[in-house]
């Protein structure tokens, strides 16, 4: 398994594969061909289908400018590798194509042109939970334990950077105020969640929190605001939204909560390992999905559950978002997934309760589910994976849209 570096990855929304992976893959192109008087950008799969939604062509003639960008939109065509390909061509003066370059996004800002992986260098032996779990059982140790060990020196700066940026969009989105860019015309309601909690007794007050703290993130996010990862930029709020909690309602330190986001980022590494975390490959199971499992881990090792405890949290994260599709309205990163942000965060905590107050046994492992989100996603049709042509796209379109 790569670095958890690679599962935080710090950058601007509204999407990690059709905002932060384009871009990268446009800087990288544009580096190798300087000669280049425009370019020609084929966008395909799902990347095409919603990438006007997700400003995938923005992001890209940010990075190409000042040179010009042809786009060709190919949402009927798929390419075998995965669902959000590109292919990038350099024009000379000729008008002759003389470089070109296919180029995959594949969840989480990472990229891969099918031959050399943009993520150079496993740092992982291990790559599934049940090995993992039994190193933690035989060294005495915990998950946090187990990345510290195999992590490049200054990785813990890498998360202090991560937790720094998540809890800077919690704050800001608290403060933002207005419309969602884009055709929606949607409001923005972390504000007025955070303020009329505040009215509330303490058990509603410190649940409302957690909706607005997952807002605020997600809304920044929508509006293409600085966030990180976590493990995409559409599942962006939840894991800040629940650490942010735990910071400020239950005075947990930054060094703890440091801790937190090594033992979530594994949780999401072995997701992307043995599965996917792209919406466009498996639907938003394994966005929304591994982020709530990333989530209920954190908290629970927070509030001191053992390895076997904070593994059935992030299977019970995992599991009860097998099937959840991928539909957002007009390719936009607002409805249904703001929300489900802001659900999946107070899912999290539910995990976390009921694995703390379990002895950690369990049916179903964190493997398994895994394996079985895995074989979920590749069922779906493709009009549930980012496509915007089923579900809530279609039943729900803008024109029934009430306001």
């Amino acid at each position: 398994m790569d670095s958890i570096k690679h599962i935080y990855r710090i950058g601007h929304g509204p999407s990690s594969s059709h905002t932060m992976g384009p871009s990268r893959a446009a800087e990288l192109f544009k580096n190798r061909t300087t000669a280049a008087v425009s370019y020609k950008v084929t966008l395909y799969g799902s990347l095409a289908a919603t990438g006007k939604g997700h400003l995938t062509d923005q992001a890209v003639e940010l990075m190409l400018a000042p040179k010009k960008v042809d786009f060709v939109w190919e949402p009927q065509t798929f390419l075998p590798r995965h669902p959000n390909a590109m292919k990038l061509e350099a024009i000379d003066a000729a008008q002759n194509t003389f470089d070109e370059w296919t180029v995959y996004s594949t969840g989480g800002g990472a990229i891969t042109d099918g031959t050399v992986n943009e993520l150079v260098g496993k740092v992982y032996p291990l790559t599934h939970m049940k090995d993992i779990l039994r190193w933690c059982e035989e060294n005495g140790r915990h998950f946090w334990e187990y990345v510290h060990l195999y992590e490049a020196p200054g990785y813990q700066d890498h998360l202090a950077e991560v937790w720094e940026v998540m809890q800077q969009s919690v704050q800001r989105g608290i403060e933002n105020e207005g419309v969602l860019p884009g055709i929606l015309k949607l409001p923005r309601k972390a504000s007025s969640y955070f303020i009329r909690a505040q009215s509330l007794k303490d058990s509603l007050k410190s649940r409302s929190l957690v909706f607005a703290y997952a807002l605020a993130v997600s809304e920044e996010n929508a509006s293409g605001g600085k966030v990180s990862t976590a493990p995409t930029c559409g599942s962006s709020g939840v894991l800040p939204a629940v650490l942010y909690h735990a910071k400020h309602a239950h005075g947990f330190s930054d060094q703890k909560i440091i801790k937190a986001l090594a033992t979530a980022g594994l949780i999401g590494n072995i997701v992307k390992e043995n599965a996917s975390i792209s919406g466009a490959e498996v639907g938003c199971q394994g966005e929304i999905g591994t982020a709530c499992a990333m989530a209920s881990a954190a908290v629970n090792q927070l509030f001191g559950g053992t390895p076997q405890q904070v593994e059935y949290a992030a299977e019970m994260g995992l599991e009860h978002h097998l099937g959840l599709t991928c539909d957002p309205i007009a390719g936009l990163v607002q409805v249904p997934c703001i929300e489900r942000n802001a659900h999946a965060a107070a899912r999290a905590l539910d995990g976390n309760m009921y694995a703390l107050l379990s002895d950690g046994k369990h049916f179903v492992s964190f493997d398994k589910i895994v394996q079985t989100m895995k074989a979920t996603g590749r069922d779906l049709p493709s009009l549930y994976k980012e496509t915007a042509e089923g579900g809530l796209a279609i039943f729900a379109a803008v024109k029934d849209h009430p306001c």
